[in-house]
C-alpha cells in the first residue's frame, strides 16, 4: 500500500496571492510534489502557527496520530512564523483576540498594528527565541522517532518575506535559521533552504505575491516545490 507525505506547516503552505486555498488544492507546493512523487498528501497547517503550535497539534489532534502510522516522509515545513518580530510578547499577544468588549478589542488591535512595524528594525523580542524553536523542533523530532523511529523527516529552513507589517525587515531569520541549520545537522536531518525562491520571488515585480507581502503566489509555490521534491523522492 502507498503511503503519503505528511506535511506539518503554517499558512505558507496554502495561501496564494488571494488568500487561504482549500487543503486539497493541487496547485500549493504541498501537493505540487505529492504529484511529482506520487504520493497522497497530508497536511496539518494553521495561519500563526509556530513551532509551539506544531508541537501542541501533535500532542493534541488526533487525525495527525490517524495519519502517522501511513506515512512515508514527514516534512516540517514552519519555523518562519518563529522568527518575526513581536513587539509585545506572544503570549499577551494572542489574547487580544479574547478583550471584550468587541470596542476595546479593535483599539488594542489598532494599536499594536500602528506600534509592530515602527518596533519590527529592533528584531526583539521575537515570536520565539532560536532557542525555544529548536526546543519545539526536537520534541517533535523525538516524538516522531519514538513512534516511527525508521520515519524519515525532511526539515524546511525559513523563508523571508516583504510585509509592511513587519517594517519589511527580517531581522530574526539568520539566527534561527542558523539554529534550526545546526539542529537538522546533529541528527543528520536532510534540510530545504526556502530563503532564495521567497527572497526572489518577492524581489520579481513580475512574480505576483499576496499583497499582505508574507505569503505566495502560485508561481512561488511553484519553486518551492521544486525545492522540496528533490529532496523528498529519494526518501520514498
Amino acid at each position: 500500500m502507498t503511503g503519503s507525505i505528511l506535511v506539518l506547516g503554517d499558512s505558507l503552505s496554502y495561501y496564494d496571492e488571494t488568500g487561504g486555498l482549500p487543503a486539497d488544492d493541487p496547485r500549493i507546493w504541498p501537493n505540487v510534489v505529492g504529484e511529482r512523487c506520487g504520493r497522497e498528501v497530508e497536511l496539518f497547517a494553521r495561519i500563526g502557527w509556530t513551532s509551539r503550535d506544531v508541537w501542541w497539534a501533535i500532542t493534541q489532534d488526533p487525525r495527525i496520530w490517524a495519519e502517522l502510522p501511513d506515512a512515508d516522509v514527514v516534512v516540517l515545513a514552519f519555523g518562519g512564523m518563529d522568527s518575526l518580530p513581536s513587539p509585545v510578547p506572544t503570549a499577551l499577544r494572542e489574547q487580544i483576540r479574547y478583550l471584550r468588549p468587541a470596542g476595546l478589542r479593535q483599539v488594542v488591535r489598532t494599536a499594536y498594528s500602528w506600534l509592530q512595524p515602527k518596533l519590527s528594525p529592533l528584531g526583539w523580542p521575537m515570536a520565539l527565541p532560536p532557542r525555544i524553536t529548536v526546543e519545539y523542533f526536537e520534541k517533535i523530532r523525538f516524538s516522531l522517532a519514538h513512534l516511527r523511529p525508521e520515519l524519515p523527516v525532511v526539515v524546511c529552513l525559513p523563508p523571508t518575506h516583504d510585509s509592511p507589517y513587519y517594517g519589511n525587515v527580517h531581522p530574526g531569520r539568520i539566527p534561527t535559521t542558523s539554529a534550526i541549520e545546526r539542529w537538522a545537522r546533529e541528527h543528520d536531518l536532510p534540510t530545504v533552504a526556502f530563503y532564495d525562491a521567497t527572497a526572489d520571488a518577492f524581489a520579481d515585480a513580475g512574480t505576483e505575491m499576496n499583497p499582505d507581502g508574507i505569503h505566495w503566489g502560485l508561481a512561488a509555490h511553484a519553486r518551492i516545490a521544486d525545492a522540496v521534491e528533490p529532496i523528498v523522492k529519494p526518501l520514498l
